[in-house]
């Protein structure tokens, strides 16, 4: 048990450590990863919406 505790509070140090990002970003990179956000979050919805409709065919 005492070896579980450690485990936890040995990840929650990490955590607390990495909570706030150290790395400067520009604009540019900050636009990037928005558009690339979108970008995945728009084929997600595609892949449901073909499982959806896959589905509705059978």
């Amino acid at each position: 048990m005492r070896t579980i505790n450690q485990f936890f509070s040995k990840i929650r140090e990490i955590n607390q450590r990495y909570a706030k990002p150290t790395v400067e970003m520009s604009r540019g990179v900050k636009f990037s990863l928005a558009v690339l956000r979108v970008y995945l979050f728009l084929l997600v919805v595609l892949m449901v919406y073909k499982f959806i409709t896959v589905i509705n065919v059978v």
